[in-house]
Parts: structure tokens; sequence; C-alpha cells
């Protein structure tokens, strides 16, 4: 068992906290005030990338601590060359989830962590299948599920994960907003880094 160093989750995600705690990653967490800023013309597939750099970033500045990790990290839902984000109301959601039912789409992850003076990031993506849903079922989902701090307007492990994603290709946790192997990977391989 590896002892990492003092880890900060630059996110106030629910389920990203969840997701370190089922490591048995120990952390305390910084909630970032960013603008979430994007290059024009950056490809879609890289914004996530770029947001949780910026993140990383403000939360490391305000700690300005080299010995701690910082870890951010932003999701996206991609659908036919067209970026989805959260949406801000309900009749957003129920559109949202109007495109994505019956489809494919792409879930984004992008991931920064800063310790030491370095930057190590990545992105992780998943491809959804979502099974056809009625407008009712959307509907029920929306108002009982309320998904407006997800991206994609919906979180696989909840009720609609089970009854209408038909498939996944790809890393489960990163649809919950975090690949959570491929962090815990990219922390052993910081710590390894520093005592060989």
């Amino acid at each position: 068992m590896v002892a990492f160093p003092k880890v900060i989750l630059a996110s106030g995600s629910p389920r990203r906290k969840q997701l370190l705690q089922q490591a048995d990653i120990e952390f305390d967490v910084i909630v970032p005030n960013t603008a979430e800023l994007v290059p024009p013309h950056t490809p879609l597939h890289q914004v996530p990338a770029i947001i949780a750099l910026e993140k990383a970033t403000a939360v490391n500045a305000q700690v300005q601590n080299n010995e701690v990790i910082i870890l951010a990290a932003d999701t996206v839902v991609l659908l036919k060359n067209q970026l989805i984000g959260k949406p801000a109301s309900t009749q957003e959601a129920v559109a949202i989830l109007q495109q994505l039912q019956g489809s494919t789409h792409t879930v984004v992850t992008g991931v920064a962590i800063l310790y030491k003076g370095k930057t190590h990031q990545f992105s992780e993506s998943t491809e959804v299948t979502m099974c056809p849903l009625t407008d009712a079922q959307i509907d029920y989902y929306v108002q009982t599920y309320q998904p407006f701090d997800k991206a994609g307007a919906y979180a696989i492990q909840e009720w609609i994960g089970a009854v209408a994603i038909e498939k996944i290709n790809g890393c489960y946790y990163n649809v919950m907003g975090l690949p959570i192997q491929k962090v815990y990977e990219y922390f052993q391989q910081i710590i390894l880094a520093e005592t060989t």
C-alpha cells in the first residue's frame, strides 16, 4: 500500500469525493473560483483538460505548498460535435436528455494533477449508449433527481443509469466524473518518481 502525500481535491463534486474515498485516498477539499475560460477554436475533446488545469492552478495559488498534490477534473458530454455541459434549468435538462436518448455520446473527463512544480494532465473518454426514453420518463428523472450539477444532465449511478444505459465502452467511473483507477496510477507514479 502506497502512502500518498496530502491530496487537495479542487472540486466540490460529491461524486469525485465519493470515488477518492472509495480508493482510500485521504484528501481535503478547496473549491476553486474560476471563469472556466477556453481559447476560441479549441478542439472540444481538449476543453475539460484545459478547465481542469485552470481549477488546479487556482487552488495551487491559494495553497502555495508544493508538498501537496492538487487534483482537479472537469467532465463534459460530446454528442455529434456538440459540447454539452451542465443544464441551467429544468427545461434545459429535459432538452439535453431528449438529445441523448436513443443515441451514443462520449463522456470526456480532463484531469490535472500538480505536485512539486510539475503538471500531469490526461483525458479519459467513455462511450455511453442510452436507450430510447419517453418524455414521461425524462420528466420523471429530472423532477425526481434534479440533475443540474451534472454534465449531460444525468448521473449514471442513479435511476437513469439503471434503466436507460444500454452499454458503455470505457471507464464507468469516468462517467461519474473521475477516472479513479488512472488517477490512482498517476499518484503511484508520482511517488515512485520521488523515491528513485
